[in-house]
């Protein structure tokens, strides 16, 4: 078998993978739980390598993300149609009548080409689907007024789900108007740390640091910043820094083990000196 640009021979590879007997031991033991996670890490890839500007990189993670599509595609084909068997065409179907439909100002009749507009037909949109799709699982129409919140994914990222919760919540009025009450909430929470950490309750102050994260999440979400890129940046930054401090220690023949805190500190110190725009 060939490299090619050809999608069926991706599905042809990952059907060879899976056929029992012949297929590779490893993949045929997997099902869609202990490829969910690879999948989440492979998106993780994809984002790191945007945020490095590297298109070669991107182009090898965008074909390791599709290559999980294809993946939970192909397990999905290898199920009895009553347990909801669907192959990759099914995917490819479901996502372009999707977007066709989404996109009535581009696809259909509409011409609204306002933002505000369109955001809101987008919206109603995914209402009228999630109530069709409630319909056909047999299940009760939900409330005329649903709840607020409904729809944020709880397996996202916990930080980008405080902000879209945050979101949905500002969209009914329940915001602070400006940065400086949220500024006065993270010091209050702050405080509400300290406070379990003196009393010697962990479990408390675990909940307290919940509530001191999403209150920075509000910040950032006020400020116009995507806490996770914010996050993954700072990161980075430590990376680098902490890989500064190991390299002046190797330069004396010493691991960071071997030198105090007082030592690191200074070389971190000198790698922020060093890099002063970080």
């Amino acid at each position: 078998m060939k490299a090619s640009r050809d999608i069926s021979v991706l599905l042809d590879i990952m059907a060879a993978l899976r056929t029992p007997g012949t297929g590779c031991p490893w993949d045929l033991e997997q099902d869609f739980a202990t490829i969910a996670p690879y999948t989440i890490e492979e998106a993780y890839e994809v984002a790191d390598a945007i945020a490095r500007d590297d298109l070669d990189d991107l182009r090898d993670e965008l074909g390791d993300l599709l290559l999980q599509v294809v993946f939970h595609a192909r397990m999905a084909q290898e199920l009895a149609p009553e347990q909801g068997a669907f192959d990759f065409g099914d995917v490819v179907l479901a996502v372009t009548a999707k977007m066709i439909r989404r996109h009535p100002h581009v696809f259909g009749d509409a011409r609204g080409r306002d933002v505000a507009a369109v955001n809101a037909a987008w919206d109603a949109i995914k209402a009228e689907e999630k109530a069709e799709r409630r319909t056909r699982r047999g299940l009760p129409p939900e409330p005329e007024q649903g709840r607020t919140l409904d729809g944020v994914p709880v397996g996202a990222p916990a930080l980008a789900r405080a902000v879209k919760l945050q979101n949905k919540a500002a969209k009914v009025g329940f915001d602070w108007p400006d940065v400086r009450p949220v500024l006065d909430k993270i010091r209050e929470e702050i405080d509400e740390v300290e406070t379990e950490i003196a009393a010697g309750d962990r479990d408390a102050a675990a909940g307290e640091v919940g509530d001191l994260l999403f209150a920075m999440a509000n910040l950032a979400r006020h400020l116009g910043v995507d806490p996770e890129a914010a996050l993954r940046g700072t990161n980075e930054k430590f990376v680098r820094r902490f890989a500064y401090i190991e390299d002046r220690l190797a330069e004396q023949g010493r691991a960071p083990a071997q030198a105090s805190l007082d030592e690191m500190e200074e070389l971190w110190q000198a790698a922020k000196t060093a890099a002063p725009m970080e």
